[in-house]
C-alpha cells in the first residue's frame, strides 16, 4: 500500500481553522510569557514604530521595517520550538543538543542584528537631517 493511501486525509472545516488560530495564539502567548528575547525584540519593534511616526517615514520604509520585524518574530518562535523539542528529547547535556539550541539562538541573534541594521539605514538619515 502506498504512503498516500496509508495516511488519513485531514478534513478541512471551519472548526479546524479556528483551532489552528487558537493554537497559534497559545504559541505566541507561551513564547511571550517565557522568552525574554521576544520581549526585547518587541521593545525594539515598538521603538522603531515610534521613530517611524516621529520621522514620518515612507510607505516602502514602513513595509521594510514590518517585514524585518516579522522575520525576527518568526525566527524567535522557531528557536523557541527547537529548544522545546530538544528539551523533550533529552534532559542531559549533549553536544548535539547544544548545537541545535545554539544554532537556533544564533539565527534569532543574526535576524535581530539585521533588523537593527535595517532600522539604522532608515532612521540615521532622518536623525542626521535634524542637525
Amino acid at each position: 500500500m502506498s504512503l498516500k493511501k496509508q495516511k488519513k486525509h485531514k478534513q478541512m472545516s471551519f472548526k479546524r481553522f479556528l483551532n489552528s488560530v487558537k493554537y497559534s495564539i497559545e504559541g505566541l502567548a507561551y513564547a511571550y510569557g517565557n522568552e525574554q528575547s521576544l520581549w526585547l525584540h518587541g521593545a525594539g519593534s515598538l521603538f522603531a514604530i515610534i521613530m517611524g511616526f516621529i520621522f514620518d517615514i515612507t510607505f516602502i520604509q514602513w513595509a521594510i521595517i514590518v517585514v524585518a520585524f516579522v522575520v525576527v518574530l518568526a525566527i524567535e518562535l522557531l528557536n523557541t520550538a527547537i529548544e522545546a523539542v530538544v528539551d523533550l528529547v533529552t534532559s542531559e547535556i549533549h553536544p548535539l543538543a547544544k548545537i541545535a539550541k545554539d544554532c537556533g539562538s544564533a539565527a534569532a541573534f543574526v535576524s535581530g542584528i539585521m533588523a537593527g541594521v535595517i532600522c539604522a539605514f532608515i532612521f540615521i538619515p532622518y536623525i542626521i537631517a535634524l542637525f
